[in-house]
Parts: C-alpha cells; structure tokens; sequence
C-alpha cells in the first residue's frame, strides 16, 4: 500500500512519523511524505522525530518530496494541510490519487465538503472560493478526520506531542463504508488512535466549541490556552461564543448540548508555574496562536467565519462571533502582507 502526509508540519509531522515508523518496519505501507523548507531539508536529512509524553519516536519516510507530481499514485492520501491551503492543492491531490485511492482531510473546523449528502449540496464560498475542491477532487473522494492530538513543531524536523491521541474519522454522507474501516485499521495500527463516526459532522462541531472559543482569544492576545482563565472579560467572551455554536449547530441539525460543558471547562484550565514579573510560561498554544507567531495565515473562516454564515442562513443571533470574527479577519490580513 501507498500512503502519503501531505503537509508535514506539526499534526501532519505527527501522524507521518507514526505511520513510517509502524508501517514501514512491517511492510504494510510504502509512507511519502509532501513538506517544504526548512523542514523538508530537516526531513530528508534526519527524519522525522516525535517528542511525545516522555518517549521519542524517530522515523525516516520512503520518500520526502516537494512536489507531488514527484511521488507514484497513492491508495491514502492524509492531508493536513491548513484550510486555507486545500483549494490551491485540489488538483494535485486528486492526480496523486490511485483509481480507487482516497484522501483523508485532517482539518480544524468546518470543512469544504460540508454539504455532501445533504439536501443543498454544493461548494461553500467561504473555504471552497471557486468551487475547486468540490468539482476536481469531489466530496466522494474523501473522508474527514477531527482530531485531538496537540502538537508543535519546535524545530524543523521535531514535532513536541502533548495530551490526547484521537483521530475520528468519518465519510462526508455518514456511512459505514469498507474504506473508512480499513482506513481507521490502518492509523490504529500505526499508533494513531484510531476511530470512526457515522456522524461526523456532530463531531466536527464538538471540537469546533473549543476550537472557536480558544483559538480566536489566544491568537489576538497571544496567550496559551490555559491562561485564559485568568481573565473573567476574555472568559465570557469564549463562553459565548460557545452557547452561540450550540446554537448553530442545532439549527444544522446537529444536538451538541452535551458537549459544552467540556468545552466551558476546557477554556479555564489553569497555568502551572511562572515567573516574578508574572508573565504567563508554559501552556498550550493553539495552531492559530503559532500561526501568529510564525507569520502564516490562520484559519479564521473555517473556525469562525462559516459558523457565522450558517448563523445568518438560520437568523440566529451570534454577537460574540460577530464582535471576535473581523478582529481576527484583520490579523489574517496582516500576516498575509509581504512584511509580515
């Protein structure tokens, strides 16, 4: 079997080693990997390591290119690519796709193939601009994966693991297909903790919960997740913007109630250790916190600018999405200048 990572940052770096370092050694699976830069150039000259919980796992991919027109036809195709991204890459991933291969979309929040097997399909403007997506590679080419893994590259080629290994993955019309249970038999195997969902969706907006109402807030304020407690004003505004998704939702048939609470919970873990100035040390930051830091573009549709039109087509009220959403639209345009 042929399976790449496209995208092999701090989720994608996670995954490809695990999948190189159990998979290969048993000759289950040839595992490419698609970077670029520094980490490319770190990748092909020492491999891949994780830093996970105490332990390191160190593995070198099969192949590690640039290009995917450099690799052979693959039967998966994982891309962890940011949301942003997927679009400029429609074509590429559906040329390395083998007749009867499939993609796997490990993405934050919504994601482009939303309205497949519902009763208005179609593209959606705001992460499938043109519409590339849908009509080159096609919904019915992929499966969807939420994941709970927290995970930053520290220096090209070493991806820091903290926290949770879970990967639910699902098809786009909710079925219980042979390709999603093998695929879920493959990650298990690989040490990727494997599961599949036959109501993906009710998943995606779990996560987005905690997504939306953490990612925002520490990429505007620069603070790690777990300081956020420390902050009653920021509090609200996430507690919120989590009762707002709630709502939402549920009007896209979606009952998440039972999930908020976790969510609530989630946004006031408290900091452990400090220093005397009292500047916050340690602390998870969130994938749209690094963004920031580093300069690249963020999510910012996929977590909340969706959430906000499907908000609009049901006239429900979200004001803490409506108040955070061009805040964060503005840093997304300036990390997007050529001097950011």
């Amino acid at each position: 079997m042929d399976v790449c990572v496209f995208g092999a940052g701090a989720i994608g770096g996670f995954m490809a080693a695990h999948l190189a370092a159990n998979l290969a050694a048993g000759d289950q699976a040839n595992v490419s990997v698609i970077a670029r830069g520094a980490q490319l150039a770190a990748i092909r000259q020492h491999g891949l390591r994780v830093i996970s919980n105490g332990s390191d796992i160190v593995a070198r991919p099969a192949r590690a290119v640039d290009r995917p027109a450099d690799l052979p036809p693959q039967d998966i195709v994982f891309v962890t690519l940011k949301a942003c991204a997927l679009p400029a890459t429609a074509g590429a991933i559906a040329a390395l796709l083998k007749p009867e291969g499939h993609a796997v979309f490990v993405t934050n929040g919504l994601t482009w193939w939303w309205k497949h097997g519902q009763p208005n399909p179609g593209p959606l403007p705001l992460l499938d601009p043109d519409g590339t997506l849908w009509n080159t590679l096609t919904p019915q080419r992929v499966l969807g994966c939420v994941v709970y893994a927290p995970n930053e590259v520290i220096e090209p080629g070493v991806v820091r693991h903290t926290g949770a290994n879970r990967w639910i993955v699902g098809e786009p019309d909710n079925s219980d297909s042979a390709r999603l249970r093998a695929t879920v038999d493959l990650m298990t195997q690989a040490g990727l903790g494997g599961e599949a969902s036959l109501d993906l969706r009710r998943e995606v907006w779990a996560k987005l919960m905690l997504n939306a109402a953490l990612n925002p807030l520490c990429a505007l304020t620069r603070l790690p997740s777990n300081h956020l407690s420390a902050d009653p004003e920021l509090l609200a505004i996430g507690d919120g913007i989590i009762e707002e998704l709630v709502a939402i939702a549920a009007a896209q048939g979606s009952d998440v109630a039972d999930q908020a609470e976790k969510a609530h919970t989630a946004l006031r873990r408290r900091p452990s250790g400090g220093n005397s100035g009292g500047a916050p040390t340690g602390g998870t930051r969130p994938s749209m916190l690094q963004d920031a830091l580093a300069g690249r573009p963020t999510e910012v549709e996929a977590i909340l600018g969706q959430s906000q039109a499907f908000a609009r087509e049901a006239g429900i009220r979200c004001p803490r999405i409506d108040g955070v959403l061009p805040l964060m639209r503005g840093l997304d345009r300036s990390l997007r200048m050529p001097d950011a």
